[in-house]
């Protein structure tokens, strides 16, 4: 196939770019490089299956020749990110999910959006299903990024009830793995740098918040199976076990043989006390669940921030 992927240039976006080429498909990736980077893909330069576009997807879009899929995996996509950005991220899950949108409609390609277990805000539904609505702050800083997300998803689905477009939706769970961002604000990536460094480890709260924690390598797996699957509903990609922040902050620690000193601040606005994904569908629909527990993955997310840091 002849894949567009937005975003192709980020932690998500460019391992993706790896398995669809891996698996024999084309490869057309535009990034506007704001959290996106080259080195995450150089090494597909020069190579007859791909292409890079340095693009804002904001604007409008096109691509020629035929596409069969257009994969929409462009935002920033963590809290430090997205504060910073609040309009950017908003004009990308509206202005850039309506551009890429049009791009499926008139290449006659499927769509697949990535969206976020964001949508379900501060969840008063443990885990959280797809049925789920979720609780969130509109108004809030956290908002732009929920927001951006939940208008994504509606758009979509207007697409593929109005005018029959083919369409995808994942939902993902704090994905984590190499080419993850250092001090990008998530938190397995601001752990492990921290630690590498020797820095107090930063909690925010109490630490008792929890979190699933979704490799990348199992990810990208439940997004190929979704892209070729036929199912249009919202679908959850991610690992249901559960740890609280200050779990995981101790593993690090331990698995980065480090000497920091955890140290707690405010808990942020709006910040989530649970998350944990619902993976009943995937396992049903796609037959996905995941393979790597947090300390397997942990292990090359370690060295890839050790060997970047040296």
């Amino acid at each position: 196939m002849r894949v567009v992927v937005t975003g192709g240039a980020g932690f998500l976006g460019s391992n993706l770019c790896d398995a669809l080429i891996a698996r024999g498909d084309e490869v057309i990736a535009i990034d506007n490089l704001v959290t996106g980077s080259q080195s995450n893909i150089a090494h597909l330069f020069g190579t007859d299956a791909f292409t890079f576009v340095h693009h804002d997807v904001s604007n409008y879009v096109w691509v020629p020749g035929p596409v069969d899929v257009v994969m929409h995996f462009a935002s920033p996509a963590s809290p430090r990110d997205y504060l910073e950005m609040p309009i950017q991220t908003l004009k990308v899950g509206s202005l850039g999910t309506h551009n890429t949108l049009g791009l499926a409609l008139a290449k006659g390609a499927r769509y697949f959006v990535a969206s976020t277990s964001e949508v379900y805000g501060d969840p008063l539904v443990h885990p959280q299903h797809e049925g789920y609505w979720g609780h969130v702050n509109p108004i809030g800083p956290r908002g732009v990024y929920d927001e951006a997300k939940r208008f994504a998803e509606a758009l979509v689905m207007a697409y593929h009830r109005a005018h029959g477009l083919d369409t995808r939706i994942v939902r993902f769970f704090n994905t984590y793995g190499p080419r993850m961002r250092p001090r990008d604000g998530r938190v397995v990536s601001n752990f492990v740098v921290q630690a590498l460094a020797g820095e107090p480890i930063t909690v925010y709260g109490d630490g008792t918040q929890t979190r699933s924690f979704g490799y990348v390598a199992d990810t990208i797996r439940g997004v190929l199976l979704l892209l070729d699957s036929d199912f249009t509903d919202p679908v959850n990609i991610g690992n249901p076990g559960e740890f609280t922040i200050l779990e995981l902050a101790e593993v690090v620690i331990e698995m980065t043989g480090s000497t920091s000193e955890i140290i707690f601040e405010d808990l942020p606005q709006d910040d989530p006390m649970q998350r944990r994904p619902d993976i009943t569908r995937a396992r049903e629909v796609l037959g996905w669940s995941p393979d790597v527990t947090l300390r397997e993955g942990l292990v090359p997310t370690i060295e890839w921030f050790r060997s970047h840091m040296s």
